[in-house]
């Protein structure tokens, strides 16, 4: 039989299904489009706003360009205490190339980067190699101020290195950047391009010299400039300091603000007997029920001393006591056992400042004090301030650290421990990782073991800086080997060690091209050679011995638990037994607790080795070199 059309409504809701269908379609496309133009107008209003500059090619060793970057551990400058504090690390060689090798060992784990760089003052040794002129100025160009790209160079330096430096935050990490007004501004734009204007979370006026450099034009400058950023800000966390409660609650309060009781408004000291200071000995009134201040006036003022004869009337004081004393107030002269003494204040300045003085006591035995307002620092609060300060934070304290430690002045300018101990603090937790790619004397990983030895905490520190001048091996190592280990100050007093431990290693290169145009030598020959690099990437940092016929086949390192990691760089399997069975052993000694990240030499994927390792607990098979060799080629794609 024929079908029996369907009933007009359902018709009609078909109708409206498709329809509503089509404009659900219809808007999501808009949606798309919408947001796709949002994007190009973000895009296009940064290229229209923000910081240019003319791009100055940098230029580095002939090999540096030329070859891979990995590192190797100097050994004979490691430096171990059994404790079971953390090892932190110590990296010789150009920041550039130690952040090419960080962004493969530590792309996204790091949680604090501080960084004091060059400030490019004209006259703080700032070098520029620039690639053009390299055969004039071999050994780079001192950027004076009037260098003509005086703030090129600085910012071409900059942006590379920051770049890189992003890479290495975690998603909650945070950056700290010292800077002065040199190149605050400019640097706060690159900042801005780089991580975004919207990870912006301070930029903290830090007080260094409270007193203000008397040298400079105009104004005494009492500080410098932190720049803080977060990988992402809205995952950032900012810590609180510890306040002590007893100490904020001294702090009271009035119509013109906050105060506290300060010093006696009665002078003491030498200086305080009213001969020495006849026009600091007057009377002060308190009215006995309000308790409000005030004083004679000045017609009774100058009748008290006769500056001819040098005498006091205290006949007339006295009268003037009594006619006060009936009008209800208290006559209080600055006297002490009876002797005149003065106040630290004149009568002119007690007239117009009476709201500044706290009255304690009651009728008869009143005490004056005066107010202390609030200075700089004074009122501890948890959360930190906009403007850094602490008188810990004196850049004299920087440079008197570091010469307790070395007898000497070694290193112009050191930041001081407590402010980087602060920065520390507020960025980590106890179990942080924190790094420094311009390490100077070595202040920040001194600091991370100070900090973990007040809190109990596991923070590891990692460290670049070159070798200029020999800084590295002389300053940077030399001083936190004498905290770990302990030294004598320049009293002659013995000062502890810290503990903790050290590994010391130097960017070197490897290959006869770069990763971009690596061939099988360059692979071949990167394998044997990064061991260190991978033995830093897992944190699993001390080298086990191996027997000595499997040399330049295979190494294993351990984190001094239950970590290890083996590396398996031979060209064939003729080795891999004696690594399976090494593998095998230290499973069995541990009761299978150990787990194995085991890296193997392939083109492809390290599947091929699975039968090799399947009965034993806890291997992760992990390629080399391809990994590395992708992350130095994003690397230098951007830059």
């Amino acid at each position: 039989p024929p079908k029996k059309p369907p009933p007009p409504q359902l018709i009609n809701n078909n109708r409206k299904s498709e329809e509503i269908e089509k404009l659900l379609k219809e808007n999501a496309e808009l949606k798309s489009k919408v947001e796709a133009l949002q994007k190009e107008i973000r895009e296009k209003s940064r290229d229209f706003y923000g910081l240019s500059w003319i791009d100055v090619p940098e230029a580095f060793e002939g090999e540096s360009q030329n070859k891979i970057p990995v590192l190797e551990e100097v050994s004979k400058k490691a430096v171990k205490n059994a404790d079971g504090k953390p090892t932190h690390i110590l990296i010789e060689g150009d920041n550039y190339h130690t952040l090419h090798c960080l962004n493969y060992t530590h792309r996204g784990k790091i949680d604090v980067i501080y960084i004091d760089p060059p400030y490019n003052t004209g006259n703080d040794g700032f070098k520029y190699k620039d690639a053009r002129f390299l055969t004039e100025f071999p050994d780079g160009t001192l950027i004076k101020k009037d260098h003509p790209l005086r703030h090129s160079s600085w910012l071409s330096f900059m942006s590379k290195r920051l770049e890189l430096a992003k890479n290495l935050l975690s998603e909650k990490g945070v950056i700290f950047i010292s800077i002065d007004d040199n190149e605050q501004a400019n640097l706060k734009l690159l900042c801005d391009k780089i991580f975004g204007e919207e990870n912006l979370i301070a930029t903290l006026p830090t007080v260094m010299n409270l007193k203000g450099n008397q040298d400079e034009f105009g104004f005494a400058g009492t500080h410098e400039y932190t720049l803080v950023y977060g990988k992402q800000k809205s995952k950032a966390t900012i810590g609180y300091f510890n306040v002590n409660e007893e100490v904020a609650e001294e702090w009271l309060k009035d119509e013109i603000g906050l105060y506290k009781k300060g010093a006696p408004l009665k002078r003491t000291g030498q200086d305080a007997p009213r001969k020495k200071r006849p026009y600091g000995y007057f009377p002060i009134l308190i009215h006995n029920t309000t308790r409000l201040v005030s004083t004679i006036s000045k017609n009774e003022f100058v009748k008290i001393y006769n500056p001819e004869t040098k005498t006091f009337d205290d006949e007339y004081l006295h009268s003037l006591q009594e006619a006060y004393q009936e009008k209800g107030f208290s006559f209080l002269l600055p006297t002490t056992e009876n002797k005149g003494m003065s106040w630290r204040w004149g009568r002119d300045k007690v007239e117009v400042e009476k709201d500044e003085i706290i009255v304690l006591g009651e009728s008869g035995s009143f005490s004056l004090y005066k107010k202390q307002r609030p200075e700089l620092g004074d009122l501890p609060t948890k959360k930190p301030k906009s403007i850094f300060y602490k008188p810990e934070y004196s850049s004299g304290n920087g440079t008197a650290q570091l010469k307790a430690i070395f007898g000497e002045k070694v290193f112009d300018n050191p930041k001081p421990i407590e402010l980087i101990k602060d920065f520390v603090f507020l960025g980590t937790n106890k179990s942080s990782l924190i790094l420094d790619f311009f390490a100077g004397s070595g202040t920040t990983m001194h600091a991370v073991m100070k900090l973990n030895e007040e809190d109990g905490g596991k923070r590891q520190c990692i460290l670049a800086t070159n070798n200029e001048n020999r800084i590295c091996e002389k300053i940077t190592y030399e001083r936190n080997r004498r905290v770990m280990c302990g030294y004598t100050n320049t009293k002659g007093e013995t000062i502890a060690g810290l503990g903790n431990s050290m590994k010391y290693y130097r960017t070197t290169f490897v290959g006869g091209n770069d990763a971009e145009n690596a061939r099988d030598k360059d692979r071949r020959e990167l394998s044997r050679k990064a061991g260190a690099l991978l033995s830093l990437a897992e944190n699993t940092l001390e080298e086990v011995p191996v027997p000595e016929s499997e040399h330049g086949f295979f190494q294993i390192f351990n984190d001094g638990k239950y970590r290890f990691t083996a590396v398996y760089f031979a060209l064939n399997w003729g080795h891999v037994d004696a690594l399976v069975e090494m593998l095998r052993s230290i499973s069995t000694r541990t009761r299978g607790k150990a787990k194995f990240s085991v890296y193997v030499y392939c083109s492809g994927t390290p599947d091929i080795f699975e039968s090799e390792f399947e009965d034993i607990r806890g291997v992760d098979l992990k390629a080399i070199p391809q990994p590395i060799l992708e992350i130095y080629k994003s690397i230098n794609g951007k830059n």
